[in-house]
């Protein structure tokens, strides 16, 4: 489990074909001194298992489904990207519950540069609409953001200097695409109406 709250920008060292697979090589000054084989972390929001770790990389891997449902398949070597290591019990949760599982794909269609922040408005498709909730809680690219303004099927988020300083979002322009993982509790509820058979907000 992870908050969402970014450790730092890793960079991909590299990029392998692996019987249909793709394993990455990523440094990560910061998230490296923890890391050991078998552990998960965050890449982009993609909850993923380390499975090699040498003094300055670590390599994951990414499977099929993994490629097909995330923006890990557009990485390339020198490619910068979000890492997170996991949430320990002893930490306190200053974003939200953030499992690394994406739920979908966004499409950013505006940027709005302001004095002190950023505005980003990004599109979903239409069948996760009914997630999106004013000021509630989404992951994009594996950052915690809190939604500001919601219309139809796209939201906006504010995003302050710290966190384009420290993030791809300062990579991010109108046409790009994003990982989206919505809030978990949310999902939850929505699950257990639909096991008591109570409506609920999907279309």
């Amino acid at each position: 489990m992870f908050t969402g709250l970014i450790e730092e920008t890793g960079i991909v060292q590299s990029i392998k074909q692996k019987d249909g697979s793709v394993i990455f090589t990523i440094q990560g000054k910061k998230t490296i001194k923890s890391l050991r084989i078998d552990h998960s972390i965050a890449v982009e929001g993609i909850c993923l298992t380390v499975i090699k770790r040498t003094g300055k990389t670590f390599d994951v891997q990414a499977v099929e489904e993994t490629l097909k449902k995330t923006t890990l398949g557009n990485l390339k070597a020198g490619s910068p990207a979000n890492l997170e290591r996991p949430l320990l019990p002893s930490t306190r949760l200053g974003g939200h519950f953030v499992l690394g599982h994406v739920d979908g794909l966004g499409k950013v269609t505006s940027l709005k540069t302001l004095e002190s922040s950023w505005i980003f408005w990004i599109q979903v498709p239409k069948k996760f609409s009914y997630h999106l909730v004013p000021v509630g809680s989404i992951a994009v690219n594996g950052v915690s953001l809190t939604m500001a303004e919601v219309k139809a099927n796209s939201f906006a988020v504010s995003i302050i200097p710290h966190t384009m300083e420290v993030t791809t979002f300062h990579l991010l322009k109108p046409g790009d695409t994003v990982n989206l993982e919505f809030d978990v509790l949310g999902k939850y509820v929505e699950r257990l109406f639909e096991e008591k058979g109570m409506p609920t907000m999907r279309k």
